[in-house]
């Protein structure tokens, strides 16, 4: 009698941007890659791969996660939103307009990862102060911009909600 080898591959079932999705992976294989090799959704970038720069942050239970550092399996009865899922929410359009008006992106390619965080910040904390969104966007990294017009365009984004009613 020879011993089982072990199952290595599966269907995954995951909510994604408020749909199901069945999906073939293997048990080794990450969220980032089954969102963007599978599913198509590419806002989540595959920056380094290692969890250090954030471009592939993605929102699983209203937490921002390293979408290359999550199994994909280990999602399966999370509620999981990438970009693509949160651009009717009042917060990202706040967010978007205010990093085009600040001038705040450059390549543009951490840009998914630093709204997520964000989104989540102002969810959280309607009126952050500049040590808040610094804490909040650590995690995602950004090579162009040097972040001031990052932080003004979070700080620009919460003074909209609030003035709109929009911040709770």
């Amino acid at each position: 009698m020879t011993p089982s080898s072990p199952v290595s591959q599966g269907v995954v079932t995951l909510h994604v941007n408020g749909q199901g999705a069945q999906v073939d992976a293997a048990l080794h294989d990450t969220l980032l890659t089954v969102l963007r090799d599978r599913l198509q959704l590419t806002a989540a970038k595959r920056g380094c791969n290692q969890g250090v720069c954030g471009a592939c942050t993605v929102s699983v239970d209203g937490v921002p996660m390293r979408a290359c550092l999550s199994l994909a399996h280990n999602c399966e009865s999370a509620e999981v939103q990438t970009l693509e899922g949160l651009l009717d929410c009042p917060h990202m359009q706040a967010l978007q307009t205010a990093f085009a008006h600040t001038g705040a992106f450059q390549c543009g390619f951490c840009t998914p990862g630093m709204l997520v965080s964000a989104r989540s910040l102002l969810q959280r904390d309607p009126d952050p102060d500049e040590r808040a969104i610094r804490t909040a966007l650590s995690g995602n990294l950004c090579r162009c911009t040097g972040y001031v017009k990052i932080v003004e365009a979070v700080q620009a984004a919460a003074r909209s909600l609030l003035a709109e009613g929009a911040a709770s």
